[in-house]
């Protein structure tokens, strides 16, 4: 009886060649830079924002209390000067309301909401930016993909023979590098678009809250 020896186990390490992060993004060609360009513009706005609002946000809890003991107590230099001092959104409306004193109610509230309207824009500003990036990274990574793919097939074309299984995966592969890379960055940014989408939604109702609160106020009769 013949005995066939069995083969040895080959360790997968020596089978599969390891390949790093930095190689594959390197393989993924030139259309990995604009790609890279558009991840950076997104931290850079994301991280931005994130200060802005986290400032905006920062009004005292006493802000408004103090605002209507003044107010009501017709301390209307005290209550100017603690919204100069206060540099939030909220404190830039109100000092305006302050400083329109004496106006009829609708042209106060009317100031008010022209400074808000400006105070939005601010806290709204690049988000756009945001949202272009995450439509904008995976189209940029399908169309590296095409376009890897169509040198791929030109290269397997361009072959005399049988063409060989390496050449045809390590173009797919290299091909596909940039889809993956493109809805990377793509999912992020939609992530961190919606979160600061939230974030200044919850901060603008808090604004137009402290806004129909200061009208409240000055209906108040004030004391002598």
């Amino acid at each position: 009886m013949i005995l066939t020896s069995l083969p040895q186990e080959v360790p997968v390490e020596d089978v599969v060649q390891q390949i790093s992060v930095l190689d594959l993004l390197l393989k993924g060609g030139y259309m990995m830079v604009p790609i890279l360009l558009l991840s950076l513009v997104g931290t850079y706005v994301f991280i931005e924002r994130i200060l802005t609002i986290k400032d905006a946000a920062k009004t005292p809890q006493a802000f408004m209390d103090n605002i209507k003991q003044m107010v009501l107590s017709g301390s209307i230099t005290e209550a100017t000067t603690l919204c100069q001092t206060t540099a939030t959104p909220i404190a830039r409306m109100v000092g305006k309301g302050i400083a329109r004193i004496g106006n009829p109610l609708k042209n106060i509230e009317a100031s008010i909401e022209n400074v808000g309207k400006i105070e939005i824009y601010k806290l709204e500003k690049n988000l756009s930016l945001l949202a272009t990036i995450s439509g904008a990274a995976p189209m940029i990574g399908f169309l590296g993909t095409v376009t890897g793919m169509i040198q791929a097939f030109i290269s397997i074309a361009q072959e005399e023979g049988a063409v060989s299984p390496k050449l045809l995966s390590s173009g797919i592969y290299e091909a596909m590098i940039t889809t993956a890379a493109g809805l990377f960055v793509g999912i992020l940014t939609y992530l961190a678009y919606n979160y600061l989408v939230t974030r200044v939604s919850k901060l603008i109702h808090g604004m137009e809250y402290t806004s129909i609160d200061f009208i409240d106020l000055l209906q108040e009769p004030q004391k002598a």
